[in-house]
């Protein structure tokens, strides 16, 4: 992976299908969970009727520059067996410059609700999603340790008090197609 790459780059790069396995601590309750997901990072045409609808509902200004879907299905330990979770998120960006900017989602990563997040790569190329929802605030790491396998790391807060709710780590295999 090249250094200093662009937020563009590092989505395009992310675009595919991928096997994720994700542990999640949840230290309130003392308890944790892992997690097999499949997932699918698609584009999705700026100009569509499902991105136009959305900028509408959220009033927003920006001027939206690309935008993404990510489909996922995931079974947990914590589920019965063959029972698997199906879902999806729009995330439509607005940059700042080639490296920050704004993401609008549909729904966000903590509450299920249409959300805002600021969102920078940093010194090592490693995206940062920063969102502030309406009783918690998270922080989403992602990076790839290859061209082929993607990190994520995650840490949910308590807006009050900032105290760590939740963390979890993810390992995202590309499926690759022979």
């Amino acid at each position: 992976m090249k250094k200093n790459i662009t937020t563009k780059e590092f989505i395009n790069n992310s675009i595919g299908e991928w096997k994720s396995i994700r542990s999640t601590h949840t230290l309130a309750f003392q308890e944790f969970e892992n997690t097999n997901s499949n997932l699918l990072i698609s584009h999705i045409d700026i100009k569509s009727k499902e991105i136009s609808d959305l900028i509408k509902e959220l009033r927003c200004e920006h001027e939206p520059s690309f935008a993404i879907k990510i489909s996922w299905d995931s079974t947990s330990e914590w589920t019965t067996e063959n029972e698997t979770e199906q879902s999806q998120t729009i995330l439509i960006f607005m940059p700042k410059d080639n490296y920050s900017g704004i993401i609008l989602k549909n729904k966000g990563y903590v509450e299920l609700i249409p959300t805002f997040s600021k969102y920078f790569l940093d010194e090592s190329n490693h995206l940062i999603i920063k969102s502030d929802y309406k009783s918690t605030i998270s922080e989403e790491k992602i990076w790839f340790l290859s061209k082929h396998v993607r990190s994520r790391y995650s840490v949910i807060k308590n807006k009050d008090n900032h105290g760590i709710l939740q963390t979890s780590h993810a390992t995202e295999i590309r499926k690759i197609f022979t």
